[in-house]
């Protein structure tokens, strides 16, 4: 059955038309609220799109949590807010996790907020080559709205709301997707931490048909879930990706299904021939994305 299913995932990646998958897709995740796994299915989807044969970089947005670094297994010494001061050249602030697959670590304070309006930010521009051939950039970003998290939200190509059963989760979940359906009709769904796919798409159909009724302009593709796993908890613990841990448990095989549902809706939202959208998709950049995202600061 793994073997059936990354060999779907790749076919419907290689049979893309290039011409249309050629520049950095921006995707953000986020939540209504903290502690549903946000952070830890950012990167296992980076690395799942990473392992079929894509350039990947995670930016850690999560102001208040910058934690990716933790979740890759990796010893950072710096992060952006250093080279924000100037302390480090940005460069410096690029890991590479494995060939083709890099962290940008975010700051866990909000010092950060500052320099949205200071020239430096140009600096990162100009320096940043490395990240400008990237297939995908994930951005794991806070919990909630408002402020720096809102602008990555507005910015991205594809905004993914994580949630769970929990009740306070799920109404800050729809929360964050009413607010965001005033300036994107399409936001993805992921559901986290499910006793079973039934119960997963009961959620999902929840949140969907109050949406059609408060938010006539929303259309919520769901991606999938993550059933809850001791693979998921030993990984955690351990500080390492189950993605790349255990490579034949129902939780990879969750993700790598995930994954196949945002080629689809990425196919759907962003495929075809329309000339004027693929010179727009052409400037999508990761310095096209930064000076969106100070643009709605």
């Amino acid at each position: 059955m793994k073997q059936h299913q990354a060999a779907e995932l790749e076919t419907l990646f290689n049979t893309k038309d290039k011409r249309n998958f050629s520049a950095t897709r921006f995707i953000a995740i986020t939540s209504g609220k903290g502690g549903v796994g946000k952070s830890s299915i950012s990167a296992n989807l980076a690395y799942g799109l990473h392992k079929l044969g894509k350039k990947v970089a995670v930016f850690d947005a999560d102001i208040g949590l910058a934690n990716l670094d933790l979740i890759f297994g990796i010893k950072v010494e710096h992060n952006i807010l250093h080279a924000l001061k100037g302390e480090v050249s940005f460069s410096e602030v690029i890991y590479q996790i494995e060939k083709g697959l890099f962290l940008i670590p975010g700051e866990s304070g909000e010092e950060i907020l500052k320099y949205a309006n200071s020239g430096v930010f140009e600096r990162f521009l100009e320096e940043t080559n490395v990240l400008q051939d990237l297939d995908y950039m994930i951005i794991d970003t806070g919990a909630g709205i408002g402020g720096v998290t809102q602008s990555f939200l507005d910015a991205s190509d594809l905004l993914i709301v994580v949630t769970m059963r929990d009740p306070s989760a799920l109404m800050d979940a729809y929360a964050t997707i009413k607010l965001n359906a005033k300036t994107k009709n399409d936001i993805a769904l992921i559901v986290n931490m499910t006793q079973s796919a039934k119960e997963a798409n009961a959620i999902y159909e929840r949140i969907k048909n109050v949406g059609k009724e408060k938010i006539p302009n929303l259309r919520l593709h769901y991606l999938g879930h993550l059933t809850q796993s001791t693979t998921i908890t030993k990984a955690t613990r351990a500080r390492e990706l189950f993605y790349k841990a255990e490579p034949l448990s129902a939780s990879r095989l969750q993700i790598d299904s995930i994954i196949k549902q945002i080629l689809l809706v990425e196919t759907k939202l962003f495929g075809g021939n329309n000339v004027e959208q693929n010179m727009l998709q052409a400037e999508s950049t990761f310095n096209s994305f930064l000076r969106r995202m100070l643009g709605y600061l």
